[in-house]
């Protein structure tokens, strides 16, 4: 019965979805008391799920042999499946007064449902065949939300978006065939599923391929040279972006990156590689470019979009450390990333849709007339930069223990960015906060007069994440247990 409930969960939300602009709802809010109630459902289903994992998996389709879309959800699934089942219900409520004049509704909400299903498609996904097939369809789904409001703008970044996936797709479709020709299985095992067998002489490709592969998956997780598309995309509603910078999209692409790493090509056939020096120096390279980026940018948005660049490789230097150390990081940090920047977004979403104002420096003085936004901000500012108490602590100090344990150069370079990017993070962050509590002896108070924080609707998920934020940081026990034993499983 929980192998059914699992294809449940993944098309529960794609079928309820879908059923938006059809059904003709009376009033708005008849229309976010359903969206709402699907989104619930599904996400009651995954904890049950999570509370009782299913130990068979279920075949959607099959195409031929061992070839078929098919779901398992294992212990890095049930850590993407958690991470979405907690934040999509805040993010749906957040979105309905968000999007109240933005128009098109129904369309932003059909998209906008489905892609949770999609994602947990992603997270649940038995094999490599079923996560690109979800992959791909991610990519389909979320394109419409970059493309909302159909200025020059957001036309010119769903392009540019579009044609990165499609790029990455091709590059990770090479990593796959490779899996399906030289693996035991398609389907996701500890260690890996590369018959040295079957290799042979062409096991010198490997490093290469996994290259080819590893740089496919994450151009979702921008990546350095492909982060261009993720600041563009911030011209989309700020429930997209925050969608897409914190909890689907570029976690999907991380999330893929782990996948292949220590369940396709297997850590033990990497590690040691010119492969994995390679990734790694372009990844520290990320870290800190993403950051400067940060540090340069005024737009408030796109300053947390480069921030986003710089934290994604955080995770990415956790997946290719390969070992139970740097899986532990990486998983945590992906897990805490989440909630501390979809906090941060959706404060600057609730900023512009009360004041219209996009710029780091139309925000001075907005502090004393929205307090319960800035005081999330800035918290979510502190997890960020890894400020003890806070969970950006705890995953930063699970990623450092992993640098510390490769004890090679590169893991030491990576661990040299992190502190930088920290260091780099506290200035660009709190910039705004000083800039929005503090203006100065010369500000005019009149400048911000009227202003006032959003309703319960966007306040009500900010002090949620708030709370989730200190208490990952002052009490990581239950974490470092739940990570320690999904760990166990993958080595």
């Amino acid at each position: 019965m929980n192998a059914y409930m699992m294809v449940i969960a993944v098309l529960l939300p794609m079928a309820g979805g879908a059923l938006i602009p059809l059904l003709p709802f009376k009033k708005r809010g008849f229309m976010a008391v359903y969206i709402e109630c699907v989104v619930l459902a599904t996400s009651a289903l995954t904890f049950l799920l999570l509370l009782n994992r299913p130990q068979d998996a279920f075949v959607l389709f099959r195409f031929t042999g061992q070839l078929s879309i098919s779901l398992r959800l294992d212990g890095v699934g049930s850590v993407f499946a958690l991470i979405l089942a907690f934040l999509w219900p805040f993010a749906t409520l957040y979105a309905f007064e968000y999007m109240k004049h933005e128009g098109h509704e129904k369309i932003f909400f059909m998209f906008y449902t489905i892609t949770y299903g999609v994602t947990l498609g992603i997270a649940m996904a038995e094999d490599i065949v079923t996560m690109y097939f979800f992959y791909e369809m991610l990519t389909m789904v979320t394109l419409p939300l970059v493309l909302h409001t159909l200025s020059r703008e957001a036309v010119l970044a769903a392009r540019t978006y579009l044609y990165y996936s499609l790029g990455g797709a091709a590059f990770a479709f090479i990593g796959m065939i490779y899996i399906l020709v030289y693996g035991s299985t398609p389907d996701f095992t500890p260690g890996g599923v590369l018959d040295p067998a079957r290799l042979g002489d062409r096991s010198n490709l490997l490093p290469f391929i996994y290259v080819i592969c590893f740089a496919g998956f994450s151009v979702k997780a921008a990546m350095c040279p492909f982060s261009a598309w993720l600041p563009k995309a911030g011209v989309a509603p700020t429930p997209v972006t925050a969608l897409l910078h914190a909890v689907a999209v570029v976690k999907a692409g991380a999330f893929a990156t782990l996948r292949i790493t220590y369940f396709s090509f297997g850590p033990d056939l990497v590690r040691g590689t010119w492969a994995q020096s390679f990734l790694m120096a372009v990844i520290t390279f990320t870290i800190v470019f993403g950051c400067s980026r940060a540090l340069k940018e005024t737009h408030l948005k796109r300053r947390l979009a480069w921030s986003t660049v710089s934290n994604l490789s955080y995770i990415l230097f956790g997946v290719v450390l390969m070992t139970p150390f740097g899986l532990t990081g990486a998983l945590s940090h992906m897990l805490c990333h989440a909630v501390m920047k979809i906090c941060s977004f959706f404060c600057a979403g609730a900023v512009i849709y009360k004041t219209g104002r996009n710029y780091v420096h139309e925000l001075d003085g907005l502090g004393r007339r929205m307090p319960k936004v800035f005081t999330a901000f800035a918290v979510s500012a502190f997890a960020l930069m890894g400020v003890p108490g806070l969970c950006g602590f705890v995953s930063k100090w699970n990623l450092a223990r992993g640098a510390v344990a490769g004890g090679d150069a590169f893991s030491y370079a990576g661990l040299a960015a992190i502190l930088i990017s920290a260091l780099l993070t506290a200035v660009y962050m709190l910039t705004i906060v000083v800039r929005a509590f503090f203006p100065g002896k010369d500000f005019d108070d009149a400048a911000v007069a009227g202003i006032q924080d959003p309703n319960w609707m966007m306040v009500l998920p900010l002090a949620v994440f708030v709370v989730v934020m200190f208490a990952i940081g002052l009490h990581p026990q239950f974490l470092t247990e739940l990570l320690t034993h999904v760990v166990g499983e993958a080595f």
